[in-house]
């Protein structure tokens, strides 16, 4: 059966004694309201509009677009002009930042104008404010804004009719910060607003070439675009430099190009034909010499701003010096030969031992006049800004007795008879290349026979005789440290720093062989070490670098060579640092010494430079500390520098002094030394940028700064002489007396309150106690007539 045809669901059925009645038995349905409202509403409206046909749809599109445009702003008065509406109104010319906010650094200020010259001057003529961008200047220290200003100022003209500047400052103070801002300012700036340069290049040493790519990025971040080139095959490296000097847009892609100085040599041609915003040269002493290929081709680049940075303007004479300043600023100081009969003979003359007192006043007088014509285009600040921001430094000279093999082999070469001959020769023609073979081979002696073990096998010159005094069992191929007298006193400072230190250490030789004795010594230990010499590309070099300053690495050595590496390295994971040579060129040795107290270093600092005592290495130092002077005179305005060396003193490198503890020493004829014991400390305002007879001289190991040298003076007994000092000690003990005599005036004046306090008391209690007393020298009859009763 069908379940609609049940009884109970027909319409019939009706349940027995139910009174349910099924509501689909309901006939009539009632109906929603929102239908019956819409038909009552259909009906109001009336039949639906009749439909439109294509034809007079399109009519009725037409109509409504024939209508006039009509501004839909009420009361609008249309301005008699031909702009059309939307288009930009001229916004009023104003800096690209805000030179009022807080710490802005303003590099220009324009003429305030009065509202009467504003009327009549041209509005797209009037100057605005030049602002370094916040970005960048909320991060320079006060000494990095002085120097962005004062480069700004020479390379747009403020400063007199030169656009070329040399930035001296020294090591770790930060001129690659400065140079980036002054560099991003005049690609973005000027005070017509608009940029000031369009593009700017970046000459520096190979290994450098990717540290500066890093740091655009480090401080900018993608808002500039640098090219790098570094490798590359020469079509590649054409293309790309054919394309950033075409490039003549005020708004280039990549407005910077570093290349390295080998580079633009090779492809002067191309970047010679077009001009160029700003030039800028890092490690600029490399442009000391006038003649040189890299100079001329860096010359013939059409530009007039000219930046060059350099520790170390002076490294040699006084015409190197020449050769950077011509560079910046060519024709300020005239000609070679001009310069040379004016500033570079009576300064040298006047520097000498013994120059008489009228040398010495023409000298003060020409050095005066050539200060006064550099201080224009140079700025020079020295390391002891650091003092503020990094921890104390201690740098010492450590004077190290020569074995007896090594003393031996050293008097055994200079009486030979070919050494003779070659000094008797010297002394009428120039040093020849045998006379700096035989230096070289002297020097690697004073480092370990071992350097010098090929040439006497050979029989080689100065050698003849050399195999005699070696032991029978003696051979290159097992390291011994006890035969060279630097090595060591090495060797037992690592042991020490090893084992009660967590500090690093960095080996600095000016030779590979060296780094190859220190290679034998660190597997003969068991020490974890890294090299980064020549042989290592420029792609690696900051890998291993990065490797070796994260705190958690495992090398405990760092060997690096001072030619290959001995500029722009960041070291800071070392706090200690071994110049195990020294090198002709005081540049080079303080370039290396750098390396460890820089920016980002958190311990303290320990500098050694160990030299042989009584041999030639103390004569390339003296010959160091001339050319200091020298610089210290003409670059640092020091006056009162030290005359301690002739150019007699200075020639005579083919000596032994076995008697000496330091020939240094007695040259100085020190007189806060009795017996080459100290009786006088050094002046209260020295440190170790002073001169070295303002150190502390030390001919034990009482006194000594550090630990680990004094240990190492007791076990090897082969130390002889120190030379110490500290970084910036003045400023440090200033410091110190000002805290405590800060200590002293709280003291005083707590002391001075307690004290009034004490005696307003006691004021208190004597005004009551004379009152008391005017109360009881009263009568009766006056009390009574004084007391007056309260109500």
């Amino acid at each position: 059966m069908r379940k609609s045809t049940a009884p109970s669901q027909s319409a019939t059925f009706t349940p027995v004694n139910s009174a349910f009645k099924s509501p689909m038995s309901q006939s009539n349905k009632r109906s929603r309201e929102c239908r019956e409202r819409s038909k009552d509403k259909i009906k109001d409206t009336g039949p639906p509009p009749p439909k439109l046909s294509a034809s007079e749809y399109e009519m009725m599109i037409q109509k409504i677009l024939s209508r006039p445009f009509k501004v839909p702003i009420a009361n609008y008065v249309p301005e008699h002009t031909t702009r059309c509406l939307g288009m930009k109104r001229p916004a009023a010319r104003r800096s690209l930042h805000d030179p009022y906010a807080c710490n802005a650094l303003v590099l220009f200020t324009p003429d305030e104008l009065t509202e009467h010259d504003k009327l009549k001057s041209d509005p797209a003529q009037i100057q605005v404010h030049v602002v370094v961008d916040p970005l960048l200047g909320n991060i320079l220290r006060p000494h990095q804004r002085e120097g962005v200003r004062f480069m700004y100022e020479c390379v747009t003209g403020k400063r007199g009719d030169f656009q070329g500047c040399i930035m001296a400052d020294e090591m770790g103070l930060g001129k690659t910060l400065q140079c980036i801002t002054l560099l991003w300012t005049l690609l973005r700036q000027s005070p017509d607003c608009k940029p000031t340069i369009n593009k700017a290049v970046i000459v520096c040493p190979s290994s450098l070439v990717k540290n500066w790519y890093k740091e655009f990025g480090k401080w900018l971040g993608c808002r500039v675009n640098c090219l790098a080139i570094d490798g590359g095959s020469k079509e590649h490296t054409t293309k790309e430099l054919q394309q950033f000097m075409a490039n003549q847009s005020m708004r280039h892609g990549t407005p910077v190009l570093i290349i390295s100085y080998e580079t633009f040599r090779l492809y002067s041609n191309i970047l010679n034909n077009s001009e160029v915003g700003a030039v800028l040269c890092d490690e600029g002493h490399r442009l000391k010499n006038c003649e040189n290929l890299t100079y001329q081709a860096l010359m013939g680049l059409k530009t007039k701003r000219r930046v060059l940075l350099s520790g170390t303007p002076i490294q040699n004479d006084l015409t190197e010096y020449y050769s950077l300043l011509h560079f910046v600023n060519p024709g300020m100081l005239g000609s070679t030969h001009e310069f040379r009969r004016q500033f570079e003979n009576p300064i040298l003359r006047g520097q000498d031992a013994n120059a008489t007192e009228s040398e010495r006043q023409k000298a003060t007088e020409r050095l005066q006049e050539l200060t006064a014509q550099v201080n224009r285009c140079m700025i020079r600040r020295t390391s002891a800004l650091l003092t503020k921001y990094l921890p104390i430094k201690f740098e010492m000279v450590v004077c190290v007795k020569m074995t007896e093999i090594q003393t031996e082999l050293y008097k055994s070469f200079l009486q030979s008879d070919s050494i003779r001959r070659g000094m008797l020769e010297k002394a009428k023609v120039k040093a020849s290349l045998t006379a700096l073979s035989n230096i070289t081979a002297l020097k690697k002696l004073c480092n370990h026979p071992d350097l010098v073990y090929d040439k006497i096998q050979e029989r080689a010159e100065g050698f003849e005789n050399a195999h005699k005094i070696l032991p029978n069992n003696y051979s290159s191929k097992e390291l011994r440290p006890e035969f060279g007298g630097k090595l060591m006193v090495l060797d037992c400072m690592l042991a020490s720093i090893k084992m009660n230190t967590d500090d690093k250490i960095v080996l600095v030789s000016n030779y590979t062989q060296t780094l190859d004795l220190f290679e034998k010594l660190c597997r003969k230990r068991g020490y974890c070490y890294v090299r980064l010499d020549g042989s290592m590309t420029i792609k690696k070099r900051g890998k291993v670098v990065d490797e070796f300053n994260k705190p958690d690495s495992k090398e405990f050595i760092f060997m690096l060579s001072s030619k290959a590496g001995g500029c722009g390295l960041n070291l800071i994971g070392a706090n200690r640092l071994v110049m195990f040579d020294p090198d002709w060129n005081p540049a080079n040795d303080e370039q290396a010494m750098a390396r460890v107290w820089r920016d980002g270093q958190k311990k303290p600092c320990f500098i050694y430079r160990l030299l042989a005592t009584g041999t030639i290495e103390e004569k390339i130092f003296q010959r160091q500390t001339h050319k200091k002077a020298l610089s210290n005179t003409v670059v640092d305005n020091d006056e009162d520098g030290e005359r301690h060396f002739t150019q007699d003193d200075l020639k005579d490198l083919f000596r032994l002094d076995e008697s000496t503890i330091s020939d240094t020493h007695s040259i100085f004829k020190c007189k806060r030394c009795v017996n080459n014991i100290q009786m006088k400390l050094p002046p209260e305002e020295s440190d170790c940028t002073s001169d070295l007879s303002h150190w502390y001289h030390c001919s034990n190991n009482k006194g000594i700064p550090d630990d680990i040298l004094s240990k190492s003076w007791d076990i090897t007994k082969c130390l002889s002489f120190v030379f110490h000092h500290r970084s910036n000690s003045a400023v440090v003990e200033q410091q110190i007396a000002e805290q405590k005599r800060a200590e002293a005036l709280k003291a005083k004046d707590e002391k001075n309150s307690e004290q009034d306090l004490a005696e307003e008391i006691d004021e208190e209690d004597d005004e009551d106690d004379e009152k008391e007393n005017d109360d009881s020298g009263l009568d009766d009859d006056d009390k009574d007539e004084d007391f007056v009763p309260r109500r």
